[in-house]
């Protein structure tokens, strides 16, 4: 039904039906038939979806699998939780006292299903012990409508906390009973949330502003990049005082796939081009309201931001605008089936620039947006991953105190363009970083004038050589180990792993690129080798 336009709101503090919304429109969509059952309204017509409906999604049937806690290995150090692209797997820290209360108000075989899931952690129980504080137990519980079984958490445990197990009819309801014990414990206190460990911030309810239930791909790398930066500037700032801008791309269709929303804030999907500039807009007026605190991120894929959007952003640079962006760079436009990007590495196999008999992947070399940004004035930037969880959210907490436009760009493996298993998006950032295809650094215009003392290379291993050197295996580690292990390079290994003279062209492209980086930050080059000609493919 056609909706007339005098009937549109016109008042700009309308809000959605909710009770319609949650009563009435997602069961329909749950059956399978909202689309063709339900009447047109304005809701729709104004394109909107309540906060956190994503929340009552239930993805337990998507997958055979699902992590189970081991209680007794885990440290509390968080990663899982961190990492988890889906808000599936979360924690929380209770008292002693208020343990001890709820295990004796439980009927006996209740008791039994839940108690050995609250473990006695050297870092909340001992550690408090010792200060003469109340211990606490830290329990890891499982949302089992939400996990999409990609094994994440599994992969960045380190202490072998968690492991994952076939799905019966018999335990799903025992890992949902245990949630439902989980979501009544209670909040965690602030006593046991110590700032000073990042990874604590998840433990505060008020930093879960994204719930999950989006439609994204089982191990996403942009989710967990979106949930990390969420949690951080909510954490510090509250969710009341912060407002999220995104452009048209993946983020925007597995966050806004009708009728689930993952957000807990107020945010809104612009075209694929000019969300910084709609965020100019916002910030204007938020600041002609007395708004000046309140921290506004604009969201968007390498394509939205480093292509098309690419004169948008640096507008905004430009204007000084206290405006924060965060860049989802996952080298390919995923969202419309992988096509290249001028953040596609050189040799990639993508849409538009195909690997074939002629031409071997793509023949430009990657632009480099974090050295572009830093020839805009005064503008904070920071190149970062998930996986360098310390790195992360300290470059977001900084970006968030900068006074004026900061740009965050994140690697984020999106594994069916990259040909990587779903377990693997920490895996992969983490050897981006390390085989300098994608290296860490932050530039802080506060820190000086010149350009060295601006820019911070920490975080890269062994920052002063050319390239890192395994402890272990005692081999280098350059964008050709990086590369053999994702699919989009797999046409330029021979039957015995022999590289292309393409994939050796990237590599010194990699190479090149990091000089210039150590260049910029005033570090001693390690001696430059003869150039090494590399022969085309058509010699």
């Amino acid at each position: 039904m056609a909706v007339s336009p005098a009937k549109l709101p016109t008042n700009a503090d309308e809000v959605v039906n909710v009770s319609n919304f949650m009563g009435r429109i997602i069961p329909l969509y749950e059956q399978g038939v909202g689309d063709i059952e339900l009447e047109a309204d304005l809701d729709t017509a104004r394109s909107a979806i309540p906060a956190a409906s994503g929340g009552v999604r239930d993805f337990s049937f998507i997958a055979p699998e699902i992590p189970e806690f081991i209680p007794e290995n885990c440290v509390g150090c968080m990663d899982c939780v961190t990492e988890c692209p889906d808000t599936a797997i979360l924690a929380k820290v209770i008292p002693k006292s208020r343990h001890d209360t709820s295990m004796a108000g439980m009927a006996p075989d209740a008791r039994l299903e839940v108690e050995a899931d609250w473990a006695k952690t050297r870092k909340y129980y001992d550690a408090s012990e010792k200060q003469k504080k109340e211990p606490g137990y830290f329990g890891i519980f499982i949302d089992p409508t939400k996990c999409k079984g990609c094994a994440e958490c599994v992969q960045v445990c380190d202490d072998q906390a968690l492991k994952m197990i076939k799905k019966t009819d018999s335990n799903m309801p025992l890992i949902q009973r245990k949630w439902d014990h989980f979501k009544r414990s209670g909040s965690t206190p602030d006593t046991y949330i110590n700032e000073k460990v990042l990874a604590d911030m998840m433990l505060r309810d008020s930093a879960l502003m994204y719930v999950g239930g989006a439609g994204s791909c089982a191990g996403c790398g942009e989710a967990t990049c979106l949930r990390m930066f969420i949690a951080a500037t909510c954490f510090v700032y509250g969710p009341e005082n912060v407002g999220l801008i995104a452009a048209t791309g993946c983020n925007t269709v597995y966050t806004s796939t009708y009728p689930y929303n993952p957000y807990r804030l107020p945010w809104s999907n612009s075209l694929f081009e000019n969300a910084p500039t709609y965020a100019m807009g916002v910030r204007a007026k938020w600041d002609q309201q007395g708004w000046e605190k309140k921290k506004l991120w604009v969201i968007g894929g390498d394509g939205a931001m480093m292509d098309i959007g690419f004169q948008s952003l640096s507008r905004m640079l430009m204007s000084g605008a206290d405006i924060k962006v965060i860049v989802l760079d996952t080298q390919v436009y995923s969202n419309t089936g992988g096509q290249a990007s001028t953040s596609t590495f050189m040799g990639q196999n993508t849409k538009m620039s195909v690997h074939g008999k002629a031409i071997s992947g793509k023949t430009e070399r990657r632009k480099e947006l974090a050295q572009i940004v830093m020839a805009h004035p005064e503008v904070f930037v920071a190149q970062t991953t998930a996986s360098h969880v310390n790195h992360f959210y300290k470059a977001i907490l900084r970006a968030n105190e900068y006074k004026g436009p900061a740009v965050i760009i994140c690697y984020t493996t999106c594994q069916p363009e990259h040909g990587v298993g779903d377990h693997l998006a920490g895996e992969r950032a983490r050897l981006a970083v390390e085989s300098r295809a994608f290296p860490l650094m932050i530039y802080d215009p506060a820190k000086g004038e010149r350009m060295r003392d601006r820019l911070d290379l920490r975080g890269n291993p062994m920052p002063d050589k050319d390239w890192y050197i395994d402890p272990k295996s005692k081999e280098r580690v350059d964008f050709i180990t990086f590369a053999r292990g994702e699919g989009r390079f797999e046409k330029h290994f021979d039957k015995n792993g022999t590289p292309s003279p393409e994939l050796q062209m990237s590599n010194m492209d990699r190479r090149r690129n990091w000089r210039a980086l150590q260049d910029l930050a005033g570090m001693e080059l390690e001696k430059a080798p003869a150039p090494v000609v590399v022969p085309s493919a058509a010699s």
